[in-house]
């Protein structure tokens, strides 16, 4: 392995080496550990070097030390792993702070809730520490019904009686639906005279139209973009202890998918005062777009402005697998969330308007991301791809279909030949793999983000949590992604595991590249951003098993430290 490296170090160092004699010696330079650089071309450095938020400097210890001066901070990795800042490539980051305000009713691990009175629990105490008072709403996020010892969602009957006061809303786990106590049913309108939307569900109470407190997919979203939301100081205060989640994670540079008119307004008050540690890249939902920017939308910032800007524009095709609303061209086992039978789940947004929104999108050129995991919802997303690019199909776009869970083998294809970007969701073989196996049958369960076959194919998948459907944590991508692991310590699709590199690709460089960052994110390159994670060990040495105990020891972004080590932690990079 040495002397490998040095043949490459020494072939590469005229491409790597950026410092010269008459070159200012460099604000800090890294070394003592692995520097995996995610650059295909130049994989393993020994030194790394940074001057004003850039890297300046990839390649041997020896050339690098050579360029230090008096004020160079030289950091001994004393072992630990430097890579690029990892680049979330899809996951909603307002909710990082809303949820700073939000009852965490999620089962284990990811939260304390086994049944409905431990939600009901949590929503009391969350009330007590806000000190909410009577008429206000009280929040939860994160029940997931399949795993509740009841086996079924809460409803507002099991709410009313802790809160005959307060509004109450809990969501779903997927965040494409919550339930509602009868105090917030009305405060929005919903009764036993409200229709169930097309491609929407509300639960009703058995033999009758009143409603239970379920809402999902197109019954919720008009709720969802009405929910209160805080003043600016209250997020902000909020919003800088919920960015850590993310920081500890190691990520860099984040996602804010279906930003709604609210939440984008106090996220660029929150940009404009300097409260974003990271870059975030929001994509607005198509349908907000007009309220959101008073009938002219931006559609893409190629700039950050207080490190957020608009990526581009977010479609909704259907709904979550795990809450058996996304849309299949099959039915699904167990029937309907409500009880439907023969249920196939159902397009959240007609044909006709994706393809308008598409063909608005692509007119302007604008990125689309596109929420699809059933494999009709995938059909659809394509159709909505031929009609709005038919001048000119394979044009680079970076289209992305976000989870493209349930993608069949010949869509696979149509995403090469359209040069179409899956962004998969491996983490649910973990959260929601025995229910996709309940849901949809071990074959079709077995084939959940295929990332293998994607790969195998030529495309460039990237890998993401979705917090807050699952916490944010990069490592455990990684896991699943190698491993495939269920709760019960089985697998789901053996035949889809990918290598720790590649993994670690598609929260890096091709997550980059989604964002068309590449140029300046998700590699160690001289002339990149000196957007740095540090871990505790190596994922390409250390057995596959043992990759969801690698913890980040330190984030770094534009050359400073955004998630500083604690003092007293064993076995810290050493600064000479």
């Amino acid at each position: 392995m040495k002397a490998r490296l040095a043949v490459f170090l020494a072939a590469v160092a005229a491409a790597t080496f950026a410092c010269d004699a008459e070159a200012a010696p460099p604000e800090a330079i890294y070394h003592g550990g692995p520097i995996l650089t995610m650059n295909r071309a130049a994989p393993e450095a020994e030194a790394v070097a940074v001057a004003n938020g850039t890297i300046v400097a990839v390649g041997s210890k020896d050339e690098i030390l050579s360029t230090k001066g008096p004020e160079t901070r030289v950091v001994d990795l004393a072992g630990k792993a430097l890579l690029p800042g990892f680049v979330d490539p899809h996951s909603h980051f307002f909710q990082c702070g809303l949820i700073q305000l939000q009852a965490n009713c999620s089962s284990p691990p990811a939260g304390p809730c086994q049944t409905i009175a431990d939600i009901v629990t949590q929503l009391q105490q969350v009330q007590k520490r806000l000190g909410t008072p009577e008429g206000q709403f009280v929040f939860g996020y994160g029940f997931d019904p399949d795993l509740l010892a009841e086996h079924r969602h809460p409803t507002k009957a099991d709410l009313d009686q802790a809160f005959p006061n307060h509004p109450v809303i809990v969501l779903h786990v997927s965040g494409h639906g919550a339930v509602l106590n009868s105090l917030a049913l009305k405060k929005y309108g919903i009764t036993a005279s409200t229709p169930t939307p097309a491609g929407g569900v509300i639960g009703r109470m058995p033999g009758s139209q009143e409603p239970d407190g379920l809402l999902m997919e197109t019954a919720w979203l008009p709720v969802a973009s009405r929910l209160p939301t805080p003043p600016v100081d209250v997020l902000l205060e909020h919003l800088a202890e919920g960015q850590q989640a993310y920081t500890a994670a190691g990520i860099t540079t984040a996602q804010d998918g279906a930003t709604g008119a609210a939440a984008y307004k106090l996220l660029r008050g929150v940009a404009d005062r300097g409260g974003l540690a990271i870059d975030v890249v929001a994509y607005p939902l198509a349908q907000d777009l007009a309220a959101t920017f008073a009938g002219k939308p931006p559609f893409t910032e190629t700039a950050y402005r207080g490190r957020l800007r608009v990526g581009g524009v977010k479609v909704l095709c259907d709904g979550s697998p795990q809450g058996r609303t996304a849309f299949f061209t099959t039915p699904y086992l167990n029937g309907g969330p409500a009880g439907q039978k023969n249920w196939r789940g159902e397009p959240t947004s007609p044909q006709n308007e994706l393809n308008d929104i598409f063909k608005k999108a692509y007119d302007n050129d604008a990125q689309v991301i596109a929420h699809c995991n059933g494999d009709a919802a995938i059909d659809m997303f394509l159709e909505a791809h031929r009609y709005a690019a038919a001048d000119d199909l394979t044009k680079d776009r970076r289209t992305v279909g976000i989870h493209s869970q349930f993608v069949r083998p010949d869509q696979i294809q149509r995403y090469v030949d359209w040069k179409l970007i899956p962004s998969f969701f491996t983490v649910h073989t973990f959260y929601f793999g025995e229910a996709h196996v309940a849901n949809r049958g071990q074959a079709q369960a077995a084939r959940l983000s295929p990332f293998r076959s994607a790969l195998d194919a030529g495309l460039q998948p990237t890998n993401h949590t979705d917090f807050p459907v699952v916490p944010i944590d990069q490592l455990f991508v990684v896991h699943t992604a190698v491993n495939r692991p269920m709760r019960t310590g089985a697998t789901l699709g053996d035949d889809e595991r990918v290598t720790p590199l590649e993994a670690l690709e598609a929260i890096t460089i091709h997550a980059a590249r989604q964002y068309r960052e590449e140029d300046r994110k998700g590699s160690l390159e001289p002339g990149k951003l000196a957007d740095l994670v540090i871990l505790s060990a190596n994922p390409l040495a250390v057995p596959a098993k043992d990759l969801k105990t690698i913890t980040v020891v330190e984030t770094i972004k534009e050359g400073t430290t955004i998630w500083p080590v604690p003092p007293a932690a064993a076995g810290a990079p050493q600064t000479k």
